[in-house]
């Protein structure tokens, strides 16, 4: 199923007309109950911001917690989702915040909405809020409900753009909180990645697979490719990119000192298609050229 309009998500939802064409902000307990979307995909045409009150036991890579406070979880437009639900839980409390890309395209937010990389994070990588923090994004919410209660005027674009980036900024800085306090368990991703990226590196397979991927490591930690490169960014100080090349120069090396293969033969057997992209990225992390530090050390 794919959602064009905030008009017609009201439709089938069955919630009452939105007031506004371009956002919309929806009670979940008011939701009807006979609403079944259990096994149904969707896409739509917008972002959605949305947070669940109560309990939610939730996965966080290989692990499970339980949070007891809000949690929070981000899409973008064409995202596919679905539901594992037969229907509305009767006790269930929250909001979901919907806004078409159209609302912010000639803002600064519209500018700047792909750095918020958390609209790519998978579900198990949501937001978990404390008390406090929540509040804080309830206080910013308060201002876009009552300006979507508002008449619509020459102010509502502005007003609802302003707050929709205030609580963008503070989920911003609420992950940049969850990534420090989970330390210990990043440092076990962490340690996973790098013997993974280290058994790649160093397998027979290597010349024909060619260099792994941000989405294959992603996917040997069970994280999604952006909330996996934000977290080793956050926890290294380096990208997963920066780790790749510091792994595979550190082979070239050993290749180059200790063989006879031209630096092209060194190249195809790292996985690169063309010489010229391996002695790029070698002067790039060593300063000199693969020929230049072969010749430095003999």
């Amino acid at each position: 199923m794919h959602i064009k309009s905030i008009s017609d998500l009201h439709q089938i939802l069955g919630y009452e007309k939105p007031k506004h064409p371009l956002i919309s902000l929806i009670d979940v307990k008011k939701l009807p109950k006979e609403v079944n979307f259990n096994g149904v995909k969707m896409s739509a045409d917008f972002y959605l911001i949305s947070m669940k009150e109560h309990d939610c036991g939730m996965t966080y890579g290989r692990n499970y917690y339980d949070f007891q406070e809000g949690t929070m979880i981000f899409t973008a437009p064409n995202q596919v989702v679905s539901s594992n639900s037969d229907s509305v839980d009767e006790n269930s409390e929250g909001w979901m915040l919907f806004f078409h890309p159209d609302l912010i395209r000639d803002t600064a937010l519209g500018e700047k909405i792909d750095e918020f990389r958390f609209f790519s994070y998978d579900s198990h990588e949501a937001l978990h809020l404390s008390d406090q923090e929540k509040k804080v994004i309830h206080d910013c919410l308060d201002n876009i409900v009552y300006e979507y209660n508002h008449s619509i005027d020459g102010h509502s674009k502005s007003l609802f753009v302003s707050n929709l980036e205030l609580i963008l900024n503070y989920c911003q800085r609420f992950y940049d909180r969850q990534f420090h306090t989970r330390t210990t368990q990043h440092k076990d991703v962490i340690s996973a990645f790098e013997q993974n990226l280290k058994s790649y590196i160093n397998s027979d397979e290597l010349s024909n697979l060619g260099l792994p991927t941000v989405q294959y490591l992603a996917s040997q930690v069970n994280l999604s490719p952006n909330y996996f490169g934000d977290l080793l960014k956050k926890e290294t100080g380096k990208s997963v990119k920066e780790h790749i090349n510091s792994v595979v120069v550190n082979k070239a090396k050993t290749m180059l000192l200790n063989s006879s293969k031209t630096v092209s033969e060194v190249a195809y057997e790292l996985g690169f298609n063309y010489p010229h992209y391996f002695s790029r990225m070698f002067k790039s992390n060593t300063g000199f050229t693969p020929q230049k530090y072969r010749e430095s050390l003999n």
